[in-house]
C-alpha cells in the first residue's frame, strides 16, 4: 500500500495550484465535493536530501500537484492532480515524475503513535470506498486538512444501510414472455405473453445534486464513526478525537453567507431570510432549517418558535393583570387605611436599642406597590398559567408530530449506537485487569487488544460505583453551597441593616429597607451566575466520571444533573423570600437572633410579595441580559479570538507557501467555534420556563419580559448558528427528548407553587377571611388592624428599648403584625383563634386550588388529541391505499394467470397433456418467490 502520509510533493506554487477549486468546496479537480474535513496539527523535524543526493531535483510540474487518494474497490490508489484537472498514477518508486523524496527525521513516541493512527485510519476509509486529500506537511509544525469524498457507489449503498428516502417515480414495464410445449402431434407451440406492469425507480437526474450536502455529509460522518484502526484499538473519529490523533472533524458549510457577488446558497439563504435581527418579524423557515442543520435543530428551532408564539397571550393577560392592579390601586381600601396619617398605628421597633417606634404610614408607598401584583386579579393570572402551560405542552405534542410526519420521522427507529471512546477505555483497562496482562508492553497488549474485545462484557454496577458514589457527594455538596450562599446573603441583609440603623444621617435610616434589599438582590444574581458556570463544569466532570456508555446517555444524565444544580441555584433566593423570609421572626420581647445578636429579617408592612417581585425581576432580567445575551455573543468571540492567535503564534515561525493567500472553506470553518450541543440552548430556555410559570402569581410581567427576550434569542441563536458555530452533523430525532419531561414537571410544580404564593406570601385569604368572617359591614374597612397585634413595651427586655426616643413616654403599646392574643389576655401573646382559622383557610385553598386546576389541565389534555385530525387522517388513508394496492396487485395476477389458464383450456381441449404442462408452468410462475421465471424468457421496457 501506498503510504501517502509524510510522502508528498513539494508545492511551492500553492496559489495557483488553488486556483482549480475557486469556490473551497471541492477538491483541486474542481469535480469531487469536499463532504468532510479532518483537522489535526502535526510537529515533526524534516530533513531534506539535497538536490542530486539520494533524490533527483523537484521538477516543476511539482508545485502544480497534491496527492489524492481514491477508494474504489477496496484497495486504494495514488492520484497526481494537476492544475487543468488531469489526472497521471503515480508509481511508488522514489525519484518517477520528479518527486522530491521527503526523509523525516525522529519524531517522539506520542507524535509517532498519532501519525500511525492517523494513517491506518485513513487507509481503512479508502478501503471503505471514500476519497481523500490531504495537504502536504512542508513545515515543521502546523496545521493540516484530510478533505473527505463520497462517490457515488458509497453515497447510494450507505443511504440503503441507512433507510434515507428519496425522491422517486412511477414508471410502465413490459415484461414479454414466452413459453413452449409439446403437441399431440410432436411439434412445439411457442405462446408470447406481454405482461404490463408498473413500479417505483428513484428520480436520479443528476448524481452530483441527487443527494444534498446535509445527506453527504451524514452518510460520511456514518462512516467516520464506525471505522476502526488498531493502533488503540479505537472505535470511530470520536475516539480518535478524544485521543488528540485529530483535532477536529465537521462537514464544510455552503460557502460565504455574506458575499456580495457570489451565487446563492442555503447558508446565505438563512442568513438573509433568519439569522439576522432586522427580520425578527418573519417566520422562521422550519423546513430550511431542518434541510441545513437536521432534525434535531430543526425541532429545537420549531419548539423555541412556539414557545414565544405562545408567550404573546401570556403577556397580553399579564399585562392586562397589572393594568387592573394600576387601576385600583385608588380604591384599595386596605392601603388606604395604612396611608392615612390619622390612623396612629404606632408600630414596635426593628431593631435593638437604635430603633425607635415608628409609623404605619410611613410605609404607605411599600403598600401601595404591593397592590400592583397583590389582587384578585392575580389568582386569576395564576389559573390563567396553569392551563397556558399545559396548552402549550399539548399543542407542541400536535406541532412535533406534524413535523414527524412531513419529515418522515414516524417509523424512525432507534439506532444502536456506538460507545463512547471513555466508556470503551474503561472498558479497556477492566479486560487487562482482568486478564492481568502488563501494560508496559505495549506490544503485547496490542497483540491482546482485539482478542479482549471481542468478549462480550460491559461495566457493571460496581465497576461504576466510584463515580455514583463522587456523584452523589459532590452534588450534594453543591446543592449545600448554594444553601451557604443564600444564607451569606441572608446574613449581609441583617448585618447591613442593622449597621445603617446605626447612622446618625436620617436619610440613610430612612431608606435602609431599599438599599438593603436593592444590593442583596444584585448579589444574588452576581453568586447565581458564577455558580451557574460553575455547576456546569461540575456537572459534565460527573457525568463524564460517571462513563455512559452511549452519547445519549451521556446527554441525558448531564441534562439532569446540570438542570437539578441550576434549578436550585436560580430559585433557591426566590423560594427563601416567597416561603421563610418572616415565618421564624418570633415576636417583641422574643425575637428569633442570629449570632446571638441580629435579629431576623421580617418582611416589609405590605407583605413579602413585593420584595419577591423585585428579586424575581432583577434574577430573570440579569440571568437573560448578561448570561444568556453578553455571554453568549462575547464568550464564543473571545475563544475564537484565542483559538486564532494561537494558531498564528504557532504558525509564525515558519511561513505555508503551499496554502493559498485566500483561505479556503475548511480554513474559515476551522476558525470557527465547534458545536458542542444544545442542552445550553434548551436550558437557559427551561430556566426561563420556570420563572414564568412558578412564580408567576408575583410578577404577571414574567411573560412579557420573556417574550421580548426571546424575540431577540430566535435571532441570536440563529446568528450563532450560521455564522459562528460549525455546520452541525445533521441528526435525526423525533422528538425533543427528556426536555419535554422536564417542561412537563415544571408545568405541574408550578401549579403548586403558585397555590403557596397565593396562600401563604400574598394577603389573599387573610383579606377574604375577613370580608367574610369578621368584618361588621362585609367590606375591608378596618383590615389593618385586624392584623395587627398589641404589644406592652414594658414587656421589652432590658436593654433592648430604644435610646433617646421621644415617643418613650407617651407609648404604652405598639402593634406588630401577627395574629396573637393581646397582652390583657389571660393567654398573652399565643397565636389567636384568627391565626388557626387563617391557616386552616390557607391549607384549604392550597388543596382546592391545586386539585381545581390540575383536573382543568387534565380535562384540556384529553380535549386537545396529541395527533391533528388531518395527520391522522392522512396516516388511515395511506395505510389503506397501501393495502388496496397491494391487494390490487394480488387481484391482478390472479385474474391474469386464470385467464390464461381458461384461454389455454379452450383452444387445446383435446391436448390435455400440453394443457398440465402449461398449468403447471404458470403456476410456477405466480410462485417464483422472486419474480424469476424458471420456463421463460423475459425482457422489460420502460415507459
Amino acid at each position: 500500500f501506498f503510504q501517502i502520509i509524510n510522502n508528498y510533493l513539494d508545492g511551492t506554487q500553492g496559489g495557483a495550484m488553488d486556483k482549480a477549486s475557486p469556490s473551497g468546496m471541492h477538491f483541486r479537480d474542481s469535480k469531487r465535493k469536499v463532504d468532510y474535513v479532518l483537522a489535526y496539527h502535526y510537529r515533526k523535524r524534516l530533513a531534506q536530501h539535497p538536490p542530486g543526493v539520494g533524490s533527483p531535483e523537484p521538477t516543476r510540474a511539482s508545485a502544480f500537484m497534491a496527492l489524492v487518494l481514491n477508494g474504489g474497490n477496496g484497495k486504494g490508489h495514488a492520484e497526481l492532480q494537476r492544475q487543468d484537472g488531469s489526472q497521471h498514477a503515480l508509481q511508488e518508486q522514489p525519484g518517477s515524475l520528479g518527486v522530491e523524496v521527503i526523509e523525516l527525521g525522529p519524531l517522539d513516541a506520542v507524535e509517532e503513535e498519532k501519525r500511525l493512527q492517523r494513517e491506518e485510519y485513513e487507509r481503512n476509509l479508502v478501503e471503505a470506498g471514500l476519497e481523500i486529500e490531504k495537504d502536504p506537511e512542508n513545515k515543521s509544525q502546523g496545521l493540516s486538512f484530510v478533505r473527505i469524498h463520497a462517490p457515488w457507489q458509497v453515497l447510494s449503498r450507505e443511504a440503503e444501510l441507512l433507510k434515507i428516502k428519496m425522491p422517486t417515480k412511477k414508471v410502465i414495464i413490459f415484461y414479454f414472455l414466452s413459453t413452449s410445449f409439446m403437441t399431440r402431434g410432436g411439434g412445439i407451440r411457442l405462446i408470447f405473453i406481454i405482461f404490463l406492469s408498473q413500479c417505483v425507480r428513484y428520480n436520479i437526474k443528476d448524481k452530483d445534486t441527487f443527494f444534498d450536502n446535509a445527506t453527504r455529509s451524514r452518510i460520511v460522518r456514518e462512516i467516520l464513526k464506525r471505522t476502526s484502526t488498531k493502533a488503540r484499538n479505537s472505535m470511530g473519529i470520536g475516539t480518535l478525537i478524544a485521543n488528540n490523533v485529530y483535532d477536529a472533524a465537521y462537514p464544510l458549510h455552503d460557502g460565504e453567507y455574506d458575499g456580495q457577488n457570489d451565487c446563492m446558497n442555503e447558508r446565505k439563504l438563512l442568513y438573509r431570510e433568519w439569522a439576522r435581527y432586522g427580520v425578527f418579524y418573519k417566520f422562521q423557515p422550519i423546513d430550511l432549517i431542518r434541510k441545513y442543520f437536521g432534525e434535531k435543530i430543526g425541532l429545537y428551532f420549531a419548539w423555541l418558535g412556539l414557545y414565544t408564539e405562545f408567550l404573546i397571550p401570556s403577556s397580553v393577560v399579564g399585562i392586562i393583570v397589572f393594568l387592573y392592579g394600576c387601576i385600583t390601586i385608588e380604591s384599595d381600601i386596605p392601603s388606604k387605611e395604612m396611608c392615612d396619617q390619622r390612623n396612629a398605628f404606632t408600630m414596635c421597633p426593628l431593631c435593638e436599642k437604635f430603633c425607635d417606634y415608628w409609623n404605619l404610614s410611613s410605609a404607605c408607598a411599600t403598600a401601595r406597590a404591593s397592590h400592583l401584583f397583590d389582587n384578585p386579579a392575580t389568582v386569576f393570572f395564576s389559573i390563567f398559567m396553569a392551563l397556558w402551560a399545559t396548552m402549550f405542552l399539548e399543542q407542541w405534542k400536535r406541532l412535533q408530530m406534524r413535523l414527524s410526519y412531513f419529515w418522515d420521522l414516524t417509523g424512525l427507529e432507534e439506532e444502536e449506537e456506538h460507545p463512547r471512546a471513555e466508556y470503551e477505555t474503561k472498558l479497556l483497562q477492566k479486560k487487562l485487569k482482568n486478564k492481568n496482562i502488563a501494560t508496559e508492553n505495549s506490544n503485547e497488549v496490542r497483540c491482546n487488544l482485539f482478542f479482549l474485545l471481542d468478549e462480550k462484557e460491559k461495566l457493571t454496577w460496581n465497576d461504576r460505583m466510584p463515580g455514583y458514589a463522587a456523584n452523589f457527594g459532590l452534588i450534594l455538596f453543591m446543592i449545600m453551597l448554594t444553601f451557604s450562599a443564600v444564607f451569606g446573603v441572608i446574613v449581609y441583609r441583617i448585618t447591613t441593616a442593622a449597621a445603617l440603623s446605626f447612622s446618625t444621617n436620617e436619610t440613610t435610616r430612612s431608606n435602609v429597607r431599599v438599599t438593603v434589599t436593592a444590593t442583596a438582590v444584585i448579589i444574588n444574581l452576581v453568586v447565581i451566575l458564577i455558580l451557574d458556570e460553575i455547576y456546569g463544569a461540575v456537572a459534565k466532570w460527573l457525568t463524564e466520571i460517571e462513563v455512559p456508555k452511549t452519547e445519549k446517555n451521556f446527554e441525558e444524565r448531564l441534562i439532569l444533573k446540570a438542570f437539578l444544580l441550576k434549578f436550585v441555584n436560580s430559585y433557591a433566593p426566590i423560594f427563601y423570600v416567597a416561603f421563610f423570609k418572616g415565618r421564624f421572626v418570633g415576636r417583641p420581647g422574643r425575637y428569633v437572633y442570629v449570632f446571638d445578636s441580629y435579629r431576623m429579617e421580617e418582611c416589609a408592612p405590605g407583605g413579602c410579595l413585593m420584595e419577591l417581585c423585585i428579586q424575581l425581576s432583577i434574577i430573570m432580567l440579569g440571568k437573560q441580559l448578561i448570561q444568556n445575551n453578553l455571554f453568549e455573543i462575547g464568550i464564543p468571540k473571545l475563544k475564537k479570538l484565542f483559538r486564532k492567535l494561537k494558531d498564528e503564534r504557532t504558525e509564525l515561525k515558519e511561513m505555508d507557501t503551499s496554502r493559498s493567500k485566500d483561505p479556503k472553506q475548511w480554513d474559515l470553518d476551522y476558525a470557527l467555534e465547534p458545536f458542542t450541543g444544545l442542552t445550553p440552548e434548551y436550558m437557559e430556555m427551561i430556566i426561563q420556563f420556570g420563572f414564568v410559570t412558578l412564580f408567576v402569581a408575583s410578577f404577571p410581567l414574567a411573560p412579557l419580559f420573556a417574550l421580548l427576550n426571546n424575540i431577540i434569542e430566535v435571532r441570536l441563536d440563529a446568528k450563532k448558528f450560521v455564522t459562528e458555530l460549525r455546520r452541525p452533523d445533521t441528526v435525526r430525532e423525533k422528538d425533543i427528548g427528556i426536555w419535554y419531561n422536564i417542561l412537563s414537571y415544571i408545568g405541574k410544580l408550578s401549579v403548586i407553587i403558585n397555590a403557596f404564593v397565593i396562600a401563604v406570601t400574598s394577603d389573599f385569604i387573610p383579606r377574604l377571611m375577613y370580608q367574610y368572617a369578621y368584618s361588621q359591614n362585609g367590606t375591608m374597612h378596618g383590615f389593618i388592624n385586624h392584623t395587627l397585634s398589641y404589644f406592652n413595651v414594658s414587656h421589652l427586655k432590658v436593654g433592648t428599648q430604644p435610646e433617646n426616643s421621644p415617643f418613650a413616654q407617651d407609648v404604652l403599646f405598639c402593634r406588630f403584625k401577627d395574629y396573637r392574643e393581646p397582652p390583657w389576655s389571660p393567654n398573652q401573646y399565643e397565636f389567636s383563634k384568627q391565626y388557626w382559622a387563617v391557616l386552616s383557610a390557607r391549607l384549604a385553598f392550597v388543596i382546592l386550588f391545586q386539585n381545581l386546576v390540575m383536573f382543568l389541565s387534565v380535562l384540556v389534555d384529553w380535549m386537545i388529541p396529541d395527533i391533528p385530525k388531518d395527520i391522522s387522517e392522512q396516516i388511515k388513508k395511506e395505510k389503506s391505499m397501501l393495502v388496496d394496492f397491494f391487494l390490487k396487485e394480488e387481484h391482478e395476477k390472479l385474474k391474469l394467470i386464470e385467464s390464461f389458464i381458461a384461454c389455454d383450456k379452450e383452444k387445446n381441449k383435446s391436448g390435455t397433456k400440453g394443457g398440465k404442462i402449461r398449468a403447471a408452468s404458470f403456476c410456477q410462475f405466480n410462485r417464483s418467490p422472486k419474480g424469476s421465471f424458471a420456463s421463460f424468457s423475459s425482457q422489460h421496457t420502460e415507459v
